[in-house]
């Protein structure tokens, strides 16, 4: 039943680029501006309301939990395609700018790894002593 997880996608997109346009007017830019997220919000909020409750169980909800988990991968592979685009127009320091960004995130992920990790405990495992 992902049908109504793609449903579910489908107005949520629809609405949140009609809001993304309408803001970018609003504002004299010729652009939609936050429409993608706006609908990553409905989404979001539509399949965790109440109302939908009845759509989030049961194989029609695996097909909405698909789609919510991957809106949000697809999302920012959207937007680094078009930071890519933007950078290659932009000349070669924006490309080295965008290089090295990648570069510090990939080595900060051992760093920010640790972080959530439990210190060890330095006692027995079964409770105490025997």
């Amino acid at each position: 039943m992902i049908v109504y997880g793609v449903a579910l996608l489908s107005a949520c997109l629809i609405l949140g680029m009609l809001i993304g346009e309408a803001l970018g007017v609003m504002l004299g830019v010729e652009a939609n501006v936050g429409g993608v997220g706006i609908a990553m919000l409905f989404l979001v909020l539509a399949s965790n309301s109440r109302q939908f409750k009845a759509l989030t169980e049961g194989a029609a909800g695996d097909g909405i939990k698909f789609w919510s988990a991957m809106y949000i991968p697809i999302v920012v592979a959207m937007a680094a395609r078009q930071n890519v685009a933007a950078a290659v127009d932009g000349g070669l320091l924006a490309l080295l700018a965008g290089v090295a960004a990648v570069v510090v995130s990939f080595a900060l992920v051992p760093v920010l790894s640790k972080i959530g990790k439990p210190k060890p405990v330095d006692q027995p495992q079964d409770g105490g002593p025997a």
